[in-house]
């Protein structure tokens, strides 16, 4: 049997169980440029697939540690990447990066002061597979919530998951996902891209979503108690507030919502941030707050 064509062998076919959309190349720089790697940027790739992103953003020198879930991606991928890439084959969602990342140093630029070095940032770029952009935003919620490893990430989602991102209170995008997001990043939409953006073009349209972590902001007593929180009350979010609360904790829900002076006939929806964190404070009964 002859031997397929080394081209062939190259482009791996597309994986649907993988979501896999790949970046078309005129649509590469304009995002490399959204990203504006700088010096003292070490970069971690979610999903590098066929290289669309990886390849400009190595032209530019920084390290690189791209992690790929599909093996054949991932073996044609690596004799075309440069020295200053490592990738990975693995789940980015079950695989430890930390240990990578601290062995990547940053470019020094030939032009700086001898003995100083740039400042060192961890950042996340990637064209995040529809099916899994709402667990890895999670987990990119927990690490920084854990360890603040990320100084931001600069992904591609399905337009309608980047609406949730940026999303009002009282709107019908504004949940849970918005909620425990800013909490920990700040949020913008820096560029929308068409289906044509992407081969094979996909029946949805996508956005670039910047996010910039900071310390958790407001602080709660208990950051797991806070996300339960959250989620008993958009689970309900078009039922009045009295309602979602006491259902969520039947003995202090409603004495914290009295404390809190909020009006129970509101919708679980309209709540601010800060409104939400005051009533994870009543919850927790902490001394200041104490209910009962």
């Amino acid at each position: 049997m002859p031997r397929p064509p080394a081209r062939a062998a190259a482009r791996p076919p597309r994986r649907h169980r993988f979501g896999q959309h790949f970046l078309a190349a005129a649509w590469s720089e304009r995002v490399l440029k959204a990203i504006a790697p700088e010096a003292g940027d070490v970069f971690l790739e979610v999903g590098p697939g066929r290289g669309e992103l990886t390849l400009p953003l190595a032209r530019t020198g920084v390290p690189i540690l791209a992690v790929e879930i599909d093996r054949d991606l991932s073996a044609g991928l690596a004799p075309r990447v440069p020295p200053n890439v490592t990738l990975l084959t693995g789940d980015i969602l079950s695989l430890d990066v930390i240990p990578y990342l601290g062995g990547l140093q940053p470019q020094r630029p030939a032009e700086m002061t001898p003995g100083k070095s740039p400042v060192r940032r961890v950042r996340v770029v990637g064209n995040l597979p529809y099916n899994i952009s709402s667990p890895l935003l999670f987990w990119l919620i927990e690490r920084a919530r854990k360890d603040a490893a990320f100084a931001d990430a600069t992904v591609m989602l399905q337009r309608e998951v980047a609406d949730r991102l940026v999303a009002r209170p009282g709107t019908k995008d504004y949940g849970v996902l918005t909620v425990l997001l800013r909490r920990q990043a700040e949020v913008i939409k820096v560029l929308d891209l068409p289906p044509a953006a992407f081969t094979p073009p996909p029946k949805v349209r996508s956005s670039l979503v910047r996010l910039t972590f900071h310390e958790a902001t407001p602080r709660v007593p208990d950051e797991a108690r806070f996300a339960a929180m959250v989620k008993g009350l958009f689970s309900q979010r078009r039922k009045m507030l009295s309602n979602a609360i006491k259902r969520f904790d039947p003995v202090l829900g409603p004495l914290a919502l009295t404390r809190s002076g909020f009006d129970g006939h509101r919708r679980p929806e309209t709540l601010q941030l800060e409104e939400l964190a005051r009533l994870a404070e009543l919850l927790a009964g902490t001394p200041e707050t104490r209910v009962l």
